[in-house]
This record gives structure tokens, sequence and C-alpha cells, in this order.
């Protein structure tokens, strides 16, 4: 079993960052990939970002590209988005998820495993 602690939203001005924290609890961190998703009101929840078990392969999707950037950190189980730039569209619920993945480098961020509970971010005009 593995639970997720994500943290770090919070309300901030265009062109503004935050940096968005995953934590992770269990021995097996490093087996698993992660991905950043995000739910906008009255909208379905979207992929934003993703990394493999490595950190050597990381995904975004097109709306955050150049933007946002994802890591991790395997020796404290944690997963960081940086989100640089931001803008009013991206006022969302964000929520880390991890899908077991062992060593695979590749991912397919579909049928994630684990969730957490959610970071609100508001970005204001």
């Amino acid at each position: 079993q593995v639970q997720l602690v994500d943290s770090g939203g919070g309300l901030v001005q265009a062109g503004g960052s935050l940096r968005l924290s995953c934590a992770a609890s269990g021995r097996t961190f490093s087996t698993y990939a992660i991905g950043w998703f995000r739910q906008a009101p009255g909208k379905e929840r979207e992929f934003v970002a993703g990394v493999n078990w490595s950190g050597g392969n990381t995904y975004y999707a097109d709306s955050v590209k150049g933007r946002f950037t994802i890591s991790r950190d395997n020796a404290k189980n944690t997963v960081y988005l940086q989100m640089n730039s931001l803008k009013p569209e991206d006022t969302a619920v964000y929520y880390c998820a991890a899908k077991i993945t062992y060593y695979r480098s590749t991912v397919v961020f579909d049928g994630m495993d684990y969730w957490g509970k959610g970071t609100l971010v508001t970005v204001s005009s």
C-alpha cells in the first residue's frame, strides 16, 4: 500500500510560480512512475506531467510544456512539479498519482494505482 500526500498549492497571480510536492510512504517508491493530474471546475481530470521510476523520462501535456517541470528525489520519496508562468487556466485541483511500473523506462499514464487527495491551485488574472 502506498500513501501519497500532495501539497504546495495556493493562490498566485498570473505569471507567478508554485512548486507542488508529492510525498510517498513505503520503501518501494522507486518502482513507481508518478504523474500529476488536474481537474478544473466543471471539467474532466486531465494529465499534466509524469516521470518514470528513475526520473530519466518525463512527459508533459502540450498545455504546460515549457512552463512546468517535473522531477523526483527517490532518496526523499518525493516528486516535485515546478510551475512557472502560471495562467488563470491552470486553476484546478492538482493530484499526484502513482503507477506500479517497476523499472520500465517508458510509461503510459493511465490506470494509476494510487492517488493523493489533491491540492488547490488558484491563479488570478
